[in-house]
Order: C-alpha cells, then sequence, then structure tokens
C-alpha cells in the first residue's frame, strides 16, 4: 500500500447533501485500505445553495448554474486536487464547458458509466434520471455512440421517476417501493436488458433499500473511477 499520495479527490457536491454523504462513503468502502493513511486525501466541498440544474436547464436560464460549477471547480483545483467528482448527473450537461476551463480532469460519470455497460453487452438500456438529464441528452448520447439502444420512459412513467427523486428522496424519505415498482415494470416490459440510475437521488434510494444487478449505479461508478484514477483497484462490496 503506498506510503503517499499526490494530490487529492476534490468532490463538489450539495447536490443532494445526502447523496455526497454516501458517495464519500461508498469510495470509503472500496478502497483497499488497512490505516488512514491508506485513504484517499478528499476534499469535499457541499454547495447545498447551487440552483437547481432541471429547472435551469428546462427554462434555459443556465447561466447561474454553469458559473457556480465553474467557480466551485475552481475552488477545488487551486486547493490542490488532481480531479475532481461531481456526483449529480445532471451537472455534467456542463462537464465539457467546465472541463474546457480547468487544468484538472472531471471524471466524466455518464460516459465512464455507459463504458461499463458497453462492456457488459448491454443491448437496449433504460435512463432513469431527471427531466434535465433527459432532456439534454447526455446518456442518451453516449449509449447510442456506444450502440446501445436507449430508453427513455415513457411521460407517466417519467412523472413517478420525478416524484420518487423531488417529492421522496430530496425531502428527506427513503422513497416508496411501489412507486420504484412500478417504474421497475414499465422498463422491464419495454424490453431493457439494463437502466441506469442515472440521478444520485436514485443511488440514495438503491442505498436504501438495494436493487438487482440489473440496475448500474452511475455514482457508484464514479466512486470505483475516483478510486481508479489514483492507482488503486476498488473493493468489491
Amino acid at each position: 500500500m503506498t506510503d503517499a499520495f499526490t494530490g487529492k479527490l476534490g468532490i463538489l457536491g450539495g447536490m443532494g447533501p445526502q447523496a455526497t454523504q454516501i458517495f464519500y462513503q461508498w469510495i470509503l468502502d472500496r478502497t483497499p485500505a488497512a490505516r488512514d493513511q491508506d485513504h484517499i486525501p478528499t476534499l469535499i466541498y457541499s454547495d447545498t445553495q447551487m440552483p437547481d440544474r432541471t429547472e435551469a436547464i428546462l427554462s434555459g436560464d443556465e447561466g447561474p448554474v454553469e458559473e457556480r460549477l465553474l467557480k466551485d471547480c475552481k475552488i477545488l483545483e487551486t486547493c490542490g486536487c488532481s480531479a475532481i467528482a461531481i456526483p449529480c448527473n445532471t451537472s455534467h450537461y456542463f462537464a465539457d464547458r467546465l472541463q474546457d476551463q480547468l487544468t484538472v480532469p472531471i471524471i466524466h460519470m455518464p460516459r465512464r458509466t455507459v463504458l461499463r455497460l458497453a462492456d457488459a453487452g448491454k443491448k437496449k438500456v433504460a435512463i432513469l434520471a431527471t427531466d434535465g438529464t433527459i432532456v439534454t441528452g447526455v446518456y442518451r448520447k453516449a449509449l447510442e455512440a456506444a450502440g446501445i439502444v436507449a430508453y427513455e420512459p415513457d411521460s407517466q412513467t417519467q412523472k413517478k421517476v420525478m416524484s420518487l427523486i423531488y417529492d421522496e428522496i430530496k425531502a428527506g424519505e427513503k422513497g416508496n417501493r411501489h412507486t420504484f415498482a412500478a417504474i421497475d415494470r414499465a422498463v422491464r416490459e419495454a424490453g431493457c436488458d439494463g437502466a441506469i440510475l442515472g440521478c444520485t437521488e436514485l443511488s440514495v434510494y438503491r442505498e436504501y433499500h438495494g436493487l438487482s444487478s440489473f440496475y448500474i449505479d452511475a455514482m457508484e461508478v464514479l466512486a470505483e473511477e475516483c478510486i481508479k484514477f489514483f492507482g488503486l483497484k476498488p473493493l468489491l462490496v
């Protein structure tokens, strides 16, 4: 095990706060460490005052969100972070624009997730995410580029996804199993052989309730990719 790391991991969180807490715990759980010094030095900036990303995208008023994301990333960069992780799927709509103005890499959660799906030989995958993430096509474009059919839920199912995210998880609830069961039924009946948990609030739901391997958790992929960035092999959990 290494005695020292070069640089540190920067986590830009707060979108939402519970997801950020779980994300860091997942990094700790998956890091092969026998002592404090074996863990990755990490700086967490939980910017809970970030404007809602979906609202900004759907309204077309993207400027304030993009400016704040860049400012926050610059803070992490200035503090010596050698890579930045953003455990918020919708924020990755802005990732390429942010990356152009940074000298350290943003570990791109959607693209890394799609690479896993391609390696697993998936053919048709459902995208469970906010309206903002769906509208921007962040996952759809990556899936199509990998030769995977992207399935976006019908309007009624998407309303259930948004309700689970905003009315339940973001509101501090653990999420209604019946709501998720209806979502699960819809994507399986559509012929999908997998589904992306493309919102970190859905990752929180999975942490509370557990889900089968039919679902790939983008936030879990990001946690593992952060560990790999620092030259370590993630533990299986």
